[in-house]
């Protein structure tokens, strides 16, 4: 028998080798896993789903192909046998994640965040950032890199860790706050920091320029 489940997802790549699309369910309430005391809920709160991106047809088709790591999505899933399909789908967000996972000759402005968060004894911090307007354009996020195994760039790029609490705020401090964002998550060679660079908008000026120094394609 064929069981559907309607809502809103947020896409990633999948980490597994398969032809696929990775879903966070976004919660309804917000969930902010940077905050200690949240920790247990936001990890069952962003259930993933592992959806096989071919063997659609016509609109359907041309949708899920459409897909990219960031969007937002209003997707009715249907199991059969155990394994979700698309039923329907619609982009309700055009929010790109890119992730670059070996860089040097970091910008200054991530740099000077990271020492203030290291002067402050902490192992993450923020800021925002202005154009030469002074207009705000972006907002830094750096977290101390984690010894051992853990690496938090490959946590936030199979969604372990869901970028979605960091893009929430952003509608707090941009001036157009429904706008499409463009998340840079990088993992510079020579700092001990992983950086989560957010574009207010991804039209602009400064996500255009990290797309330029930082991104192929």
């Amino acid at each position: 028998m064929e069981v559907t489940t309607a809502g809103q997802f947020r896409v990633y790549r999948s980490p597994r080798d398969r032809d696929e699309t990775l879903l966070l369910e976004r919660p309804d309430d917000d969930v902010d896993w940077t905050d200690p005391s949240a920790a247990t809920e936001a990890e069952e709160a962003f259930s993933p789903t592992y959806v096989p991106s071919d063997g659609y047809e016509g609109e359907l088709a041309e949708t899920v192909a459409a897909l990219e790591p960031g969007h937002v999505v209003d997707a009715t899933l249907a199991w059969d046998d155990g394994d979700p399909r698309f039923a329907s789908l619609d982009i309700l967000d055009e929010t790109r994640f890119r992730f670059v996972g070996a860089t040097t000759g970091l910008f200054d402005a991530a740099k000077e965040t990271w020492r203030a968060v290291q002067d402050a004894g902490e192992a993450m911090g923020s800021r925002v950032t202005y154009s030469t307007e002074r207009d705000p354009n972006a907002v830094l996020y750096v977290f101390a890199k984690q010894s051992g195994a853990r690496d938090l760039f490959e946590e936030f790029r199979d969604g372990v860790l869901p970028l979605d609490p960091l893009v929430g705020r952003v509608g707090e401090q941009a001036d157009a706050p429904d706008a499409p964002r463009e998340v840079f998550v990088m993992r510079p060679l020579d700092e001990s920091f992983v950086l989560v660079a957010i574009a207010f908008d991804k039209a602009g000026l400064f996500a255009r320029t990290m797309r330029e120094t930082y991104c192929e394609g």
